[in-house]
């Protein structure tokens, strides 16, 4: 008898426990609890999210591949496709933060050259809480070197360029860190793969590592908030090889070119029970498994075991018939096992044997389509400004914070390029081997990554976006931000935005004001992909981030695809030279009160900014003027260097153009901040749709053109050169700074709060 304890040890409800009843006609066995448990939790199901992202829009003419499959896949030109996905491992990354943060990239490799595509870039997207908290801030130090080293140890290991990403820091994510990791691939047009398990009487055949106790339960865990037994779940999280899964990728990819492969699919979340169903339920067909026949590590494994394992670098493929022993050859030569433990039906059903005993039988319907499907209740939020005001949109608020009489800028801005979510990530990203397989055109630390496609003068822009501070103030324009920043930022690198994935981390959606704040980033998002033309072709839901009622701010994460024609005209941040123009793209507005000056130098918290502040209005028509004048003079290769101004605003902007981590040297500028607004705003605001530009003094009649063509506001700043940063407003100097001071402080500011961690971790 199936116990309440048990259905509720499954993390179901007594009214799903119901519906399982009534969908088989009898009990289930504990087996079969077992795999509704996994196949109907959050993280599989998305059984509160469906009805909302079928509003997002998914089609395109570049759109080869929409959400659905292991990957979303993009048309890039001359018979080439671009496979890439987004996806969390929060939760076993709080657990075990290495193993959690490594398998978290094995996982989201698998999840690309399941599609056929041979991976050549990752990125990730983490937060943490504040490193200076005085209750946790040990436990997020530790917690940042956990994960770092965990996706270095994979992704250096595999073979893959760690190219670009993002690492932010907010006390909301200090009991719940978010681990996002990306994968984009590359592969032709013709040779794309599916999930299907297609063919009646076809043979399916498990392949690479074999299956241990680890990570039973994972999805379930996934799917609920923590509490103060969180670390207990250790066993829950998953341990990775990263040297079986390069094997298991040239494996794979030499068994799709055979010939002998009709789908395939990862075992990734709910292992054997997810990558099963889902490829019979995809092809409309029955699936027979043989438990038996499943290689394992450990003795006396149970049939329960086996179905839930999330044991690592494992594949499920559905041969053709015949060819069963092509594709075993091959798994053997290279050191893999790969055995048939079953076969395709045709009666819609998922039968699972061990030791001769049917221990499942299960219609794939019931698992797949027939999950439960929640909409649940929503409030509208009455904490913030905007929430309390009328809907309609303002489209240019000021709202800007008043500083202190005595404010100190140059003071300010060495705080400002200090603080961790604006000072540099090269002690993250210089542990990732960004160089591998030499496709990297553009490294760490610039607006985007830029890959090589080879044999072809084409490249790929990709960047990770995310901004929980804007969205907990306004979700639906803080997701308007994000995908705006995401498509500005590979526009300064010189591409054209195609397409976007999505990670979408919340707290439980079991709370209303979750759900408001979820449906209104799926509208916003959806309104400005539509205006950019960037369908979103695949991603990832993560609720229930938060412990002991505690939730992290909503925080959609975008990872932006975008085109170069002409590797030749990529552009890139920093000055080039002495005696260039600086010009802005864009104009600058007062927009302080939600901005890291706010939290930085008035010391602000983000609780402060929901109840007081207002998140910069976002034109989505002046975005996209800015966007086409970057484009069309970048295209015309008459830019020496474009640079998004966001976080910090635009002193902290110039800042980074001076002395960009890319740049060979250090090369100062000289400008002037002419305007009615108050001197912090114009140093600090961060109004959106602004992009810094320098050019040669002779490129100037030809950028105004293009600059006006688009409809695009431009004003000379100034121009380079020297060995300071000197900003001036109405006459008054009111920034000198030594480069080499300005550098020291943003570069080394992360480092000396880590350095105690990384002592410790080294034993010294």
């Amino acid at each position: 008898m199936i116990t309440s304890e048990q259905i509720a040890a499954h993390n179901l409800t007594e009214d799903e426990y119901r519906r399982i009843e009534e969908l088989m006609g009898r009990e289930p066995t504990l087996v079969e609890l077992g795999i509704f448990s996994v196949m109907w939790s959050e993280h599989c199901s998305y059984k509160s999210s469906r009805i909302h992202l079928k509003r997002l829009p998914t089609t395109g003419e570049r759109v080869v591949v929409p959400p659905g499959e292991n990957a979303g896949v993009v048309d890039i030109g001359d018979g080439w496709c671009a496979a890439f996905k987004i996806e969390s491992h929060n939760h076993p990354s709080f657990i075990e933060p290495f193993q959690g943060a490594a398998t978290g990239v094995g996982g989201i490799l698998r999840d690309i050259f399941t599609m056929g595509a041979r991976p050549v870039a990752a990125m990730n997207s983490l937060r943490f809480g504040s490193l200076d908290n005085a209750q946790h801030g040990r436990r997020n130090r530790s917690l940042l070197a956990g994960v770092v080293a965990g996706i270095a140890h994979y992704g250096n290991a595999f073979g893959v360029p760690t190219v670009a990403g993002e690492v932010a820091f907010d006390d909301a994510y200090a009991l719940n860190p978010l681990v996002n990791a990306y994968a984009l691939g590359l592969v032709r047009h013709d040779q794309i793969f599916f999930g299907k398990a297609a063919g009646i009487g076809n043979p399916v055949l498990y392949v690479g590592a074999k299956t241990g106790r680890d990570g039973i339960h994972g999805a379930t865990m996934a799917s609920a908030e923590f509490d103060e037994e969180a670390l207990e779940k250790r066993p829950t999280v998953q341990v990775g090889d990263p040297f079986l899964e390069k094997l298991l990728l040239e494996a794979c990819l030499e068994a799709m070119r055979s010939g002998a492969v009709a789908g395939i699919q990862d075992m990734g979340a709910a292992g054997l029970t997810s990558s099963s169903c889902e490829m019979a339920a995809r092809a409309g067909t029955g699936i027979e498994l043989d438990l038996s026949l499943v290689p394992q590590r450990e003795d006396a494994m149970t049939a329960y075991e086996m179905m839930l394992s999330e044991s690592q670098e494992r594949m499920l493929i559905v041969a053709h018939r015949g060819r069963e022993r092509e594709v075993m050859d091959i798994f053997r030569k290279w050191e893999l096992d790969a055995v048939v433990i079953g076969r395709v039906r045709d009666d819609q059903r998922m039968r699972v044997l061990h030791n001769n005993e049917l221990v499942a039988d299960i219609p794939v319907a019931a698992l797949t389509d027939e999950a439960p499907k929640y909409d649940r209740p929503m409030k509208k939020s009455g904490e913030s400004r905007e929430s309390r005001e009328s809907g309609e949109r303002k489209e240019n608020p000021v709202d800007s914070l008043d500083s202190p009489d005595s404010l100190d800028f140059n003071a300010a801005l060495l705080r400002l390029v200090s603080a961790p979510n604006i000072a540099s990530k090269e002690w993250v990203y210089r542990q990732y081997d960004h160089m591998v397989r030499t496709n990297t055109a553009v490294l760490p630390g610039a607006d985007a990554a830029v890959i090589r496609i080879k044999e072809t003068r084409r490249a790929l822009a990709l960047c990770l976006d995310g901004n929980g501070r804007y969205c907990a103030v306004n979700p639906r324009e803080g997701a308007r931000l994000v995908v705006a920043e995401a498509a500005r930022n590979v526009v300064c690198v010189g591409a054209r935005p195609l397409a976007i994935t999505n990670c979408l981390n919340f707290a439980s959606p079991e709370k209303p004001e979750v759900m408001w704040a979820f449906s209104e980033v799926i509208d916003g998002m959806s309104e400005a992909c539509k205006a950019f033309d960037t369908p979103v072709i695949s991603g990832n839901v993560s609720f229930y981030n938060e412990t002991e009622g505690r939730g992290v701010w909503p925080t959609p994460v975008i990872g932006m695809l975008g085109l170069v024609e002409d590797v030749r005209r990529i552009v890139q941040p920093g000055f080039k030279g002495a005696g260039d123009i600086i010009a802005l793209l864009g104009t600058t507005r007062a927009d302080t009160s939600v901005s890291e000056y706010a939290a930085t130098i008035l010391g602000r918290t983000t609780g402060e900014m929901i109840k007081e502040g207002r998140v910069p209005a976002l034109d989505l028509q002046a975005e996209l003027a800015v966007q086409k004048a970057c484009l069309g003079a970048a295209e015309a290769g008459l830019l020496r260097s474009a640079h998004d101004c966001s976080d910090g605003g635009m002193a902290v902007a110039l800042s980074e153009c001076c002395f960009s981590s890319l740049n060979r040297q250090a090369i100062g500028a000289e400008v002037e901040l002419a305007d009615m607004l108050s001197v912090a705003a114009r140093l600090f605001s961060e109004t959106p749709s602004r992009i810094i530009i320098s050019f040669e003094e002779a490129a100037l009649g030809q950028i105004e053109e293009i600059a006006a063509r688009a409809g695009c506001q431009l004003t000379v700043l100034g121009h380079t050169g020297g060995d300071r940063l000197r900003i001036s407003a109405d006459g008054d100097e009111v920034i000198s700074l030594p480069l080499a001071e300005i550098e020291t402080a943003w570069r080394t500011a992360l480092e000396n709060r880590l350095q105690a961690e990384v002592l410790v971790a080294a034993g010294e």
